[in-house]
């Protein structure tokens, strides 16, 4: 055998390993997430919908919480009753349309929220364990994953570069560290600094 060939390793495929690899990495987010419940007792969905809140400081509907995240009416519904209960969330009447209401964090939501933002200790230290050039590739393959899905409507519209009309991917090919553009800030950027969830963010 010539020693420059390469050599097949037997296993299940690398698109299978890669899934499962994803599979493990969601389980621990969350149980991350139901560890640190914190004083509200907190679902998942219902510190998802508080960190949603928080990334925009304008009132927001309620249909616009479903659709971000992926849910349902009745569900959304439910988890917010509780989020009010708890006095994280407040309800009022839309100025615009009086027939709708808005939902905005309260001061202790937005505590509750900021809490909720920095990212647990074990999964720190997960992310600290990669380099520069895997921590890029990363992000690189989570977007491009993350697009095609949204393209197939599997999952809901994220705030990321790649379907960000401020985005200009390549720009920069001279620049193989910095060779992508972001019109808002008017600045190169690398694969490294691509965002999967920007409140920059405007659709393509």
């Amino acid at each position: 055998m010539d020693a420059a060939e390469p050599v097949e390793v037997p296993g299940p495929p690398r698109d299978e390993q890669l899934l499962a690899g994803l599979a493990k990495l969601g389980q621990a987010v969350r149980m991350s997430a139901w560890r640190n419940a914190g004083p509200y007792g907190l679902s998942p969905l219902q510190a998802d919908i508080l960190a949603f809140l928080a990334g925009d400081d304008r009132p927001r509907r309620q249909g616009e919480v479903v659709a971000a995240l992926a849910s349902t009416a009745p569900t959304v519904s439910d988890a917010m009753r509780a989020l009010t209960g708890k006095g994280l969330v407040s309800k009022a009447r839309d100025a615009v349309d009086a027939r709708a209401s808005v939902l905005t964090l309260t001061d202790i939501g937005r505590q509750e929220a900021a809490r909720l933002s920095a990212v647990p200790e074990p999964l720190r230290a997960a992310v600290a364990a990669l380099d520069p050039d895997d921590l890029a590739a990363m992000l690189r393959g989570a977007s491009a994953m993350m697009r095609v899905l949204q393209e197939r409507r599997a999952i809901p519209i994220s705030r990321m570069c790649l379907t960000c009309r401020f985005y200009r991917p390549d720009a920069h090919p001279d620049d193989p560290a910095r060779p992508h553009h972001c019109m808002f800030v008017d600045a190169p950027f690398g694969d490294g600094e691509l965002r999967l969830d920007c409140p920059d963010h405007e659709p393509a």
